[in-house]
């Protein structure tokens, strides 16, 4: 592990600031506390000055995120629980497809023909979906979302995002206008990134594709959507780092092919790295892969040296400062998790498997896949009540397959506007290690060890605990013998 730097101090100061917000918010007078703060942090000994910074930050942390969350707890719609009326909805997100009905997030912009900006749910019939970012004309009942059952907690779920009400639509109507700005740019980005990524697909191969660049799962059949639970490769259906990281370097790549100077090659990939989350959306490991990404640029462009401590600090408090809400969900606690097993523990293990008869590669691969799986495990019981057994397994098989996957779909994006024929047999390509992965998935779940639920699961998360205990025992010990 690296040193510890003033800078990890004062963002973990800030990041525990936001997160105790969650416990108990700041009520205080902000001005005048924040002043005789800053003051007094000044006014300190310079052996004291560093403490006192990090101490303000986080001061700082639980004021803005006390704000933040009584912001994201505000709604003006909940006294209308019980009404129906007409509304003016920006369609925010793509539709989810349930058994008897679709949910989708939306904007209200105006209702009853009063100005309302709050986010909602809207239940919409089974059929036709609007498109994300119309604007649509929608009669709508308002209601409070589900109370705890089955396991789910709706209520809770959707209030950590801001949404207090769902809108069970009867009818809905396009108004012909979409939203502009940047997120308007996003969803255009989106749909053109979704075209020319798989040009010529279907059924399982295109929605594999479409969960494994955009982060959508929506075509995936419940069936396999199963297989990738229980094999432990459903993170693939999340955007995640190596997605960005990939993009980043083949636009360097790129630049580097059509001569471009290096400071512009570095300004196209943070260009690149914008656009891709503008079009997948701000999912928690998106936006701590963008800022990853975009910290290396910027330290080059910057002539300093990046640090990977440094970076992972900064994207827990830009996510937290949005919406402080985020250390309690899944996707969060998942993408922080196993960067800090890969930093801490992917290492050590890739020494452990030096000497055996393994191939470089794949030892690394099983060396990240071992150290998230242990780490993730008592995550995935508290969230979801499973634990795949064979995560392992089933990450080694598919780890040849995720690179070319990813990269071969963004080639075919971008060769997609100049040569269609050559994006339809990239593709094609494409569709035969999308098929690959599918069957490794299956083959992996069919198991009937795969996965753990209920008291299995809970030992298996238990044992993973004692085992990274014992495992970090072991390497702090043989890292402090003397050489």
């Amino acid at each position: 592990m690296s040193r510890v730097l003033p800078a990890h101090l004062l963002l973990a100061g800030a990041a525990l600031g936001l997160a105790a917000s969650l416990i108990l918010r700041f009520r205080g007078p902000t001005l005048p506390v924040l002043t005789v703060s800053v003051a007094g942090a000044l006014l300190l000994p310079p052996p004291a000055r560093l403490a006192g910074a990090t101490a303000l930050l986080a001061l700082i942390g639980w004021w803005w995120g006390g704000a933040r969350l009584d912001a994201l707890d505000r709604s003006p719609l909940r006294s209308e629980v019980g009404r129906a009326s007409r509304a003016l909805v920006e369609v925010t997100g793509e539709p989810r497809v349930g058994r008897f009905d679709q949910r989708q997030p939306g904007r209200v912009l105006f209702f009853a023909g009063r100005r309302v900006r709050e986010r909602v749910q809207l239940e919409l019939p089974l059929g036709r979906a609007p498109p994300q970012g119309a604007l649509i004309d929608v009669l709508a009942f308002v209601r409070l979302p589900r109370a705890p059952a089955n396991g789910f907690d709706e209520r809770t779920w959707l209030r950590r995002q801001g949404v207090h009400v769902v809108f069970r639509v009867d009818d809905w109507s396009a108004t012909g206008r979409r939203r502009g700005g940047l997120a308007g740019a996003g969803d255009r980005l989106r749909t053109w990134l979704r075209g020319a990524s798989a040009p010529g697909l279907a059924g399982e191969r295109r929605a594999v594709l479409e969960g494994v660049v955009l982060g959508d799962d929506n075509g995936l059949t419940p069936e396999l959507k199963q297989a990738f639970r229980r094999s432990g490769l459903y993170h693939l259906l999340a955007v995640s780092g190596a997605n960005v990281v990939l993009l980043a370097t083949g636009m360097l790549g790129l630049a580097w092919a059509v001569g471009l100077p290096r400071a512009w090659a570095h300004v196209s990939a943070l260009a690149a790295i914008g656009a891709y989350v503008l079009a997948v959306g701000p999912q928690p490991s998106v936006i701590r892969a963008a800022i990853s990404g975009a910290a290396t640029s910027i330290a080059w462009l910057m002539a300093r040296e990046r640090d990977p401590w440094h970076v992972l600090l900064l994207a827990a408090v830009v996510l937290l400062a949005w919406n402080p809400y985020a250390l309690l969900d899944a996707g969060f606690q998942l993408s922080f998790a196993a960067v800090i097993a890969i930093f801490l523990a992917a290492g050590p293990l890739l020494r452990e498997l030096e000497g055996y008869p393994v191939k470089k590669k794949l030892a690394a691969a099983v060396a990240v896949s071992t150290a998230c799986s242990v780490v993730t495990a008592p995550i995935l019981w508290l969230q979801f009540g499973a634990v795949p057994l064979l995560g392992v397994v089933a990450n080694a098989l598919v780890e040849i397959a995720v690179g070319p996957l990813l990269g071969l779909a963004f080639a075919t994006a971008v060769v997609e506007p100049v040569s269609p024929p050559l994006a339809d047999a990239l593709a094609w390509l494409n569709g035969w290690i999308a098929a690959y992965v599918v069957f490794c998935a299956r083959a992996v779940a069919a198991v009937p060890f795969a996965q753990v639920h209920g008291r299995g699961a809970a030992l298996a998360a238990a044992g993973s605990l004692v085992a990274a205990a014992y495992a970090w025992r072991r390497w702090r010990t043989i890292s402090s013998r003397p050489i």
